[in-house]
């Protein structure tokens, strides 16, 4: 290899955002081919609204029980190895999915892939963007985590239009269940992208210890550097309820808004509730970093958002008119998009490297377990009071994260103001190791 090209084939900060955008726009273009048909895939196969939104409650009890164990892999094998065993089993679970539609499956079964699902999510949560902020520090990244998380919500939110439309005008054109097999097919492809493109930077994975062992220690270090760690601990707290209500109102988007429309056939309808959250997600991607400096501290962004959020379910559950509703989308899907960034640096500035993915999957945890208490509870709602009144409902648990988000702010962290990547103060001679080893 010549001197020239030992050079180009140097990591780099901005070589570690495209492979960052692009793994963001494979796994949401993935994803969203079924976002948009998903609750009505379920009710297609004979689930009553109570069953289809507890299937989604056992999918996220799957990422609550593994969360833990597939967080070990990421931080004793490598947050690659887990990006791709988390690709292989999304795409064969997917599959599965699939054919508990054509079988008109009993619950159980549904149940149980479900849970396999959610294993499949955990392997990806925390890993990237632990992967992501230490390969940005490794290769001298000094800008904002909230312009590169905002970029990410952009492409992704490309991503999600391009796919929630298509599954919908596919789903329209053939039926129900070929969204899904195109999911599982891009899925095995972004296999051979990952293992092509993403390699572990600034960070040394731990194989020295026993599983069970490492399994303790990341348990102690989620409590540590999460639960132990006022700030983070007041900030985790918060996606219980917040998380619960964003997967949840994603869903129930679907039949509500064909609801309104008046044609509970009209599947491309559907895919319109995800279609508008995916142009929410680029126009709240571009905003954040904008948002963010109109504000001192991170938490008043957040703050911001999450007030947002809780006051447009409220009036989504009060509106008969469709387009009326349309709107009330748009601006959910805008301030969760200009929270999510935000949210993101502030929680990652908070962490040290070495704990990086076990912090964050414990936070994904939290959400995980809101999950699957309030998912049927709303689902619930919706089949006894119908659908707007699961969104009142939603807007009332989506304000209890709010004291939550003030007890964070009153620690006064360092991360509240920072504008640029700051690795915290115990984390600084992790990171210098890590990045001398990469």
């Amino acid at each position: 290899m010549s001197r020239s090209s030992a050079v180009r084939a140097l990591p780099t900060p901005r070589r570690v955002q495209g492979t960052y955008y692009t793994l963001m726009l494979g796994n949401t273009l993935a994803a969203s081919f079924i976002w948009g048909v998903n609750t009505l895939f379920l009710l297609d196969a004979g689930l009553t609204n109570f069953e289809a939104f507890s299937a989604n409650a056992f999918f996220t009890a799957g990422m609550l029980i593994f969360e833990i164990p597939t967080g070990v892999v990421a931080d004793t094998v490598g947050r690659r190895a887990s990006y791709l065993l988390g690709t292989v089993t999304l795409a064969v679970t997917t599959l599965l999915y699939w054919m508990l539609w054509v079988w008109k499956s009993p619950f159980w079964a549904w149940a149980v892939v479900s849970v396999l699902l959610g294993l499949g999510f955990t392997f990806f949560s925390g890993a990237v963007d632990a992967w992501l902020v230490d390969a940005l520090k490794a290769t001298g990244f000094e800008g904002s985590l909230e312009t590169v998380f905002g970029r990410a919500q952009i492409v992704g939110g490309i991503a999600m239009l391009s796919g929630s439309v298509l599954g919908g005008v596919v789903a329209q054109a053939t039926n129900l269940g070929v969204p899904f097999v195109i999911r599982g097919a891009i899925l095995l492809l972004m296999l051979i992208v990952a293992a092509l493109l993403m390699r572990d930077l600034g960070f040394t994975p731990d194989r020295g210890e026993k599983p069970l062992q490492a399994t303790r220690n990341v348990l102690r270090a989620s409590i540590r550097y999460g639960l132990g760690d006022p700030p983070v601990r007041w900030l985790m707290l918060t996606s219980p309820f917040t998380a619960a209500v964003g997967f949840y109102v994603f869903y129930a988007l679907q039949p509500y808004l064909l609801e309104l429309w008046g044609d509970e056939d009209a599947y491309s309808i559907a895919g319109l509730a995800a279609a508008l959250l995916s142009g929410a997600a680029i126009l709240g991607g571009t905003l954040a970093p904008w948002v963010r400096k109109l504000f001192r501290r991170r938490t008043s962004a957040i703050l911001l958002a999450t007030v947002s959020s809780t006051l447009v379910l409220l009036g989504l559950g009060l509106v008969q008119n469709f387009w009326f509703a349309v709107v009330l989308v748009a601006l959910w899907g805008i301030a969760s998009a200009i929270d999510d960034p935000v949210h993101r640096a502030y929680l990652n500035d908070m962490i040290p490297s070495k704990q990086r993915a076990t912090v964050l999957s414990f936070d994904s945890l939290m959400g995980s377990a809101g999950g699957v208490v309030f998912q049927p509870v709303l689902g619930r709602a919706a089949d006894v009071g119908g659908y707007g009144t699961s969104m009142i409902w939603s807007g009332v648990i989506s304000a209890v994260a709010v004291p939550f988000l003030l007890l964070s702010r009153a620690q006064n962290a360092p991360a509240d103001t920072a504008q640029e990547v700051t690795p915290p103060p115990d984390a600084d001679a992790d990171s210098d190791a890590d990045a001398e080893t990469a």
